[in-house]
């Protein structure tokens, strides 16, 4: 298991940043940090029909289904958030931030892939929000 990553953005050009939306990194990183992609998802709590994901129930999901995926780590904390659904209602409701710091690879991004897909089938969710950018880490 790694220590956990002190995260900094790679200052670069202006064309290396675009090229994150194709879904690539940075060519290196200055001082010896390490190529890495930096993973935010958001998931809303609110459940169709009514009630909320409760702490018990996430717990269990970051146990289950995170855990194994990113052993090495990620940290997560509650938010309070705000989105417009499917219907054009804006919603309201408790979030919970997943951030993850991982190697590229299609083995990570398969695994971000199965984390959101699990939790909108296991809590019956419209969307999980994920924004990547690609990262220099050093540890």
């Amino acid at each position: 298991m790694r220590p956990a990553p002190i995260v900094a953005a790679c200052i670069g050009a202006a064309g290396a940043m675009l090229g994150a939306c194709a879904d690539s990194a940075p060519a290196q990183c200055p001082s010896g940090g390490e190529l890495e992609v930096s993973e935010t998802l958001y998931f809303g709590a609110a459940k169709p029909g009514g009630g909320a994901v409760t702490r018990e129930e996430w717990d269990r999901f970051v146990g289950e289904v995170v855990t194994p995926r990113f052993p090495g780590g990620f940290t997560q904390w509650d938010a309070s958030g705000r989105w417009k659904a499917a219907d054009g209602a804006v919603v309201h409701e408790a979030t919970h931030v997943l951030a993850i710091v991982h190697p590229p690879g299609p083995q990570s991004e398969a695994n971000v892939r199965a984390i959101a897909s699990e939790y909108k089938s296991r809590f019956h969710q419209e969307a999980v929000l994920r924004v990547r950018s690609p990262a220099c880490a050093w540890f």
